[in-house]
């Protein structure tokens, strides 16, 4: 291949997730999307490889106290505890709405202990939708409050378990709260994870020093934006090369250099969150960023640029 030489519009914008193909590779942050139905009258959802819903448990949780969000340097940091409305409602409001589109579904479940997760993973199992994510950033209520990604033993066990309900494909979303990501990643994987995605949010503190409070009532948030992606990709990376299966990247991804940035280092397919927020076309804005890229640079399908930065 001739890289550098400008090519015609004959680009393969197609990628395969665990036997999944969407018609390219951008996706939604869990929890910076909704279901779509906020972004739907800024972004086509037809142009999106696929929609990641905001996190869904087996009944509806209220979330943490306010405030729960806060600015912070390149990025923000958020508490706001997983609020949603339940599987119930989610199945019945958000997947027909999301079904009318040209788009993959994936569903973040979320849960306290690993009953919660199999309920979900099971009531999921008969609706039509294409992927499920699991967030195991979840605090584990049994283990005294750790996350059940935090642990090897623990996020394999997760895996395992949600794995025997699971009829669509599972990605295991991974922490970076940890000592070693390619554990994590090696762990969930030998518990028959067909996906792993990474990053979630690096945990952070804010203190209103006029006040002498902290910012936020839970006292600690999720870091999230531009200030993260550098360690995003750090941790896509090492991930990339402990596991065999796809490896969805995120963290801080902005714009389409960010998102081809993830790419090189190892993600068949990148997620993007917080520029969500201040810019809503950003998504579409990626897309075609990544197809520009590869014609001028004469990659025909987006296959050939993972992973090749080693």
């Amino acid at each position: 291949m001739d890289v550098g030489k400008e090519i015609g519009n004959a680009v393969n914008m197609r990628v395969n997730i665990a036997g999944v193909e969407w018609k390219n590779p951008v996706t939604t942050a869990s929890g910076t999307f909704g279901a779509g139905m906020e972004f739907s009258e800024f972004v086509d959802l037809n142009r999106l490889g696929a929609v990641t819903t905001k996190g869904v448990a087996s009944t509806a949780w209220q979330g943490n106290p306010t405030p729960r969000i806060a600015e912070t340097y390149g990025g923000m940091m958020n508490a706001v505890g997983l609020q949603n409305p339940g599987i119930d409602l989610f199945c019945k409001r958000d997947i027909p709405f999301l079904r009318q589109y040209d788009t993959k579904i994936i569903v973040n479940v979320c849960g306290r202990s690993e009953r919660d997760y199999c309920e979900v993973v099971e009531r999921l199992s008969h609706e039509d939708v294409d992927m499920l994510e699991m967030n195991i950033s979840c605090p584990n209520v049994k283990e005294g409050g750790i996350a059940f990604g935090q642990n090897p033993k623990a996020a394999e066990d997760i895996t395992k378990a949600v794995k025997r309900y699971a009829r669509q494909p599972v990605i295991m979303k991974l922490s970076p709260n940890v000592t070693s990501i390619p554990e994590m990643a090696k762990a969930v994987e030998a518990g028959g994870a067909d996906a792993v995605s990474l990053i979630n949010t690096l945990t952070g503190m804010k203190i209103d020093i006029h006040r002498r409070q902290f910012v936020i009532a839970n006292k600690t948030g999720g870091v999230s934006g531009p200030a993260v992606h550098p360690v995003a990709v750090r941790m896509v990376y090492e991930a990339a090369h402990a596991v065999k299966v796809p490896v969805i990247g995120m963290g801080g991804i902005s714009n389409a250099q960010d998102a081809v940035e993830m790419i090189l280092a190892g993600a068949d397919a990148v997620s993007v969150g917080t520029a969500n927020f201040y810019n809503p076309a950003v998504t579409m804005e990626i897309v075609d960023g990544i197809e520009s890229y590869m014609k001028k640079y004469g990659f025909l399908s987006v296959s050939d640029m993972v992973g090749i930065v080693e």
